[in-house]
């Protein structure tokens, strides 16, 4: 199942997190220190909460698409750069406890997004 992802820059993770948990009835699926994210269901969602104390509360931090596979990650990069989009490959690079592979491309406006899949659990935020 693929779901649009919000990372949001938080200046305290714990009252961000009773709050969301709050308003989408569930429990986080990923805590570290600093860091949360929540596999929302209903909507389907990926909620990452990332504290950072310099930046502006509920600030964006990015956007994604999580999607199940690296073949999925890849058809997106290949339809992206036939679209004409300038795109940035990541492979096997670890992001938010995760090893991950994805691609990104910014928006009109600068917003970074990310579509990718996640290989596996690490212990490392890098």
């Amino acid at each position: 199942m693929s779901r649009v992802q919000l990372a949001l820059n938080v200046s305290n993770i714990d009252e961000a997190v009773d709050f969301y948990q709050k308003l989408f009835n569930t429990e986080p699926a990923k805590r570290r220190p600093g860091y949360a994210n929540f596999a929302i269901i209903d909507p389907p969602l990926k909620l990452v909460l990332i504290e950072d104390t310099n930046q502006t509360p509920g600030t964006l931090n990015h956007l994604g698409v999580e999607v199940p596979t690296t073949d999925e990650v890849s058809a997106a990069q290949a339809r992206l750069s036939d679209e004409g989009l300038a795109t940035a490959v990541e492979e096997q690079t670890s992001c938010c406890y995760a090893v991950q592979d994805k691609v990104w491309v910014d928006g009109p406006g600068g917003e970074p997004w990310e579509i990718y899949t996640v290989l596996a659990d690490t212990e490392m935020p890098a």
